[in-house]
């Protein structure tokens, strides 16, 4: 029977402090009041300045995302077999140059999705690069890069074949 009078107290005090924030609320916007109107949203010319503030902010996120001369675009990609059946051994191209696959795994599994990354090296210079992709979106998601000390670098890229 204890348990039943601490509830209906707290469903007391929710009550009341709904009532409290609408009394404080109605002060407010009476306070707020001018020549009998109340002033409700912004008008359409700030929302304006907003739309166009907010069209240059994306415009400047699209700068970023793309990388300054990195341009994000479909990546021509021929294959003799499916990207997933790809192994240590086999030959990759990224624009003409040859490379060989070190590993292919699972970088990180989103739910719906995987991302994948392809390990290649080129056997002359011995440098190890990156070939980054979505499963369900191949040609839009995939990525280069090169590994430089210790942090992937995006590169751009074209053409992808094995």
């Amino acid at each position: 029977m204890v348990v039943k009078k601490k509830v209906k107290d707290i469903k007391k005090e929710d009550k009341g402090s709904k009532k409290a924030e609408k009394k404080k609320w109605t002060k407010e916007t009476e306070d707020d009041e001018e020549d009998g109107e109340v002033e409700v949203g912004e008008s359409e010319e700030e929302l304006d300045v907003d739309l166009g503030n907010a069209e240059e902010e994306v415009k400047k996120l699209k700068s970023v995302l793309v990388g300054g001369d990195i341009v994000i675009d479909k990546v021509e990609i021929k294959g003799s077999k499916p990207i997933g059946q790809l192994k240590k051994g086999d030959r990759v191209k990224v624009d003409g140059v040859e490379f060989q696959v070190d590993a292919h795994y699972v970088l990180i599994d989103h739910g719906k999705t995987k991302e994948m990354a392809v390990e290649i090296f080129n056997p002359k210079t011995d440098k190890d690069f990156q070939l980054r992709y979505f499963v369900d979106q191949l040609e839009t998601s995939m990525e280069f890069y090169e590994l430089q000390e210790i942090v992937y670098v995006r590169r751009s890229v074209k053409k992808v074949e094995w």
